[in-house]
C-alpha cells in the first residue's frame, strides 16, 4: 500500500531534528529504505519551500513534494487524496494532524498517526536484521555481482 506522508510531522518521531540543515533529505533516505524493504512507494510532503525551490522531485520510490510558502503540506495531501478519487482507498495518509487523518478517512484511505508510522519503519528495519539481510541497501543482484567479482579475483 503506498503512502502520503506529512514529512515535517514525521521527522521528530524518527529522532531527527526539524532544525537540522538536512532534515528533509535524512527523512527521504529513511523512506527510501522503508520503500525498498516493504516494496512500496511514498509521496512525502514538506511545506514552507521558499520561492524557486517549490516543486516535486522523484527520488527512487519516494516522490518528494516541496510545497510553496503560503500553503501547507496538509492542504497538499488533502488535494492529493481528492485527486486519487476511488483509488484513495488503496493509500495510507501519514500525519499526526487530525485534519489530514479525517480527510483520509473521508475517502476511505487508511489514516496513520506519525508515531505509528515511525514504529512501522523501525519494524521494517528490524525485520531486515532478523532475516540476515546484508549489503547496506544493495539489491540481491548487486550482491551477487560483487561476489562474482571477488570469486574471479581469487581463482587459482
Amino acid at each position: 500500500m503506498p503512502y502520503l506522508v506529512d514529512g515535517h510531522n514525521l521527522i521528530p518521531h524518527l529522532g531527527l531534528r526539524l532544525d537540522s540543515f538536512d532534515d528533509e533529505m535524512a527523512l527521504v533516505k529513511r523512506l527510501q529504505e522503508f520503500c525498498r524493504l516493504r516494496r512500496t512507494q511514498v509521496e512525502v510532503y514538506f511545506d514552507g519551500a521558499p520561492a524557486g525551490q517549490a516543486g516535486t522531485r522523484k527520488l527512487g520510490a519516494v516522490t518528494a513534494h516541496f510545497v510553496r510558502q503560503g500553503t501547507t503540506a496538509d492542504a497538499a495531501i488533502e488535494a492529493r487524496l481528492s485527486q486519487l478519487g476511488r483509488q484513495a482507498r488503496n493509500w495510507s495518509a501519514v500525519s499526526s494532524d487530525g485534519r489530514v487523518r479525517q480527510a483520509a478517512r473521508a475517502v476511505h484511505a487508511e489514516a496513520v498517526p506519525g508515531e505509528e508510522f515511525a514504529v512501522r519503519m523501525r519494524a521494517a528495519t528490524a525485520d531486515r536484521a532478523k532475516t540476515g539481510e546484508v549489503g547496506g541497501g544493495l539489491t540481491p543482484e548487486e550482491i551477487e555481482e560483487l561476489l562474482a567479482t571477488f570469486r574471479d579475483r581469487h581463482k587459482p
